[in-house]
């Protein structure tokens, strides 16, 4: 949940209701993130998942990277603009969890394109060759700024990268940051606003998508 989600609800439904309709697979998984889930919040929801399932629909993705699952809402939004031979890589190292977005990407008409990889994210960066159309990073956020130094190499023209949660709560607005995770975010967001090889920009939907597009 965003700041923005607490402090105007009704605005918040208003957005929902007159957005395109949530498939039944993920109003499913929406339901079953909140019972069988201690942060559910976490989930990337109704109106943040229309924006992915867009995005990937104008770009019809042959590859597409996530780095961060969790019940696996996100991937199966994006999975919905796939080309008909692309595939979606999804990492995370939650062990525990696993369980439950194996379970929707198997009852997925994507189940074939989705590969589901219980590996640390920069691991498996610094090893892949491949290259990706669109890459959504929602994971620790003290790496995020490591994430995009390894993830650069693996883009190409025209490739989208998202980071989530970039507005922290509004907690990039403090001058001298405490918190490990506000310090890594605030560097993210001077990174990438610095970068010439990316056009990018901050959106203020839910906490805050970094939108780049590799030129």
């Amino acid at each position: 949940m965003s700041f923005f989600e607490e402090v105007h609800p009704e605005m918040d439904r208003y957005l929902e209701n007159h957005a395109s309709a949530e498939p039944d697979i993920l109003k499913a998984l929406r339901r079953e993130t909140f019972q069988k889930t201690t942060q559910p919040h976490m989930i990337s929801g109704y109106q943040q998942g229309r924006l992915l399932t867009i995005i990937s629909k104008i770009i019809q993705p042959k590859n597409i990277l996530e780095i961060g699952t969790f019940t696996g809402y996100a991937a199966l939004c994006m999975a919905e603009g796939l080309s008909k031979e692309g595939k979606l890589t999804t990492l995370d190292i939650n062990e525990e969890l696993s369980y439950l977005p194996k379970k929707y990407f198997e009852k997925s008409e994507y189940a074939s394109q989705i590969i589901f990889k219980l590996q640390d994210a920069k691991d498996f960066l610094k090893k892949t060759e491949e290259f990706f159309d669109l890459v959504f990073i929602d994971a620790d956020k003290e790496n995020y700024a490591e994430y995009f130094k390894l993830i650069k190499p693996r883009t190409q023209s025209g490739s989208i990268v998202m980071f989530d949660n970039v507005l922290w709560y509004g907690k990039v607005l403090e001058e001298s940051p405490k918190l490990k995770s506000t310090q890594a975010i605030k560097e993210l967001n001077d990174l990438l606003a610095k970068d010439d090889d990316f056009e990018n920009l901050i959106l203020p939907l839910r906490d805050g998508i970094n939108l780049l597009r590799r030129k």
